[in-house]
């Protein structure tokens, strides 16, 4: 019997994780995926970092097909949808942990998904990625 994707269910609960212990979800989006809905000019090698905590987004919806939600890049409002397949992983920006996904389907592969340095004072959505590292060591998993 076939199953549907367990990505959107990961990501919510991963998602929850994170905010339960006060932290802040990021997560990695292929940027050139079908259907992804981002400000280009906030993309590098294909890939953006988003912040998702809610007081840096408004409206957040997450479901089985995507995510969606309205956050400020550079100071404009902006509404960011992102197909569940284009996310590439959810993690903690403060520690780094949670989860990078394999990629599964059809379409644009994914850039390489290495983890890009973060913004440690973002307030906006997008999360600028030359600024200084998180600390400690990401325990990132693959899902299969």
């Amino acid at each position: 019997m076939a199953m549907t994707s367990h990505r959107p269910y990961l990501v919510r609960a991963l998602n929850e994780w994170i905010l339960d212990n006060n932290c802040t979800p990021y997560i990695l989006v292929n940027a050139y995926a079908a259907g992804v809905e981002v400000p280009q000019n906030f993309v590098k090698d294909g890939q953006i970092v988003l912040n998702i905590a809610p007081i840096a987004v408004q409206g957040l919806v997450m479901n089985n097909e995507g995510l969606e939600f309205n956050g400020r890049f550079g100071g404009i409002p902006t509404r960011v949808y992102v197909p569940i397949d284009a996310v590439m992983g959810i993690y903690a920006r403060e520690n780094g942990q949670g989860m990078i996904f394999e990629y599964e389907g059809s379409g644009t592969p994914p850039p390489p998904a290495p983890v890009t340095a973060l913004d440690e004072n973002a307030s906006a959505a997008a999360v600028p990625s030359s600024k200084a590292k998180p600390k400690g060591k990401p325990s990132l998993k693959v899902v299969k």
